[in-house]
């Protein structure tokens, strides 16, 4: 018997309401729902986007791009700490 049966998902649901109440259950239902519709529109809004080709400055404020200076510096040496009778 593995699995469940349509008696058990009533119990469970009789207990779920139980102990969350009828109107705090609805609420979180409520809850879920306006975080779907969020989602659903937030994923409508991704795509758009996509779809969108880029937009370009006009050729006249184009900047053509600069290399980038990636060559290592070396290290600036670090002060040695003071002695105890130089710090007085």
């Amino acid at each position: 018997m593995g699995g469940f049966s349509i008696w058990h998902i009533l119990i469970f649901a009789v207990i779920v309401l139980l102990l969350f109440g009828g109107n705090r259950f609805s609420n979180m239902m409520g809850d879920v729902a306006k975080g779907l519709k969020s989602f659903k529109q937030g994923m409508a809004d991704d795509d758009e986007a996509k779809r969108e080709p880029p937009r370009q400055l006009p050729r006249d404020q184009a900047r053509p791009q600069e290399p980038i200076d990636v060559t290592p510096r070396p290290a600036e040496p670090a002060a040695p700490p003071p002695r105890d009778d130089e710090a007085r």
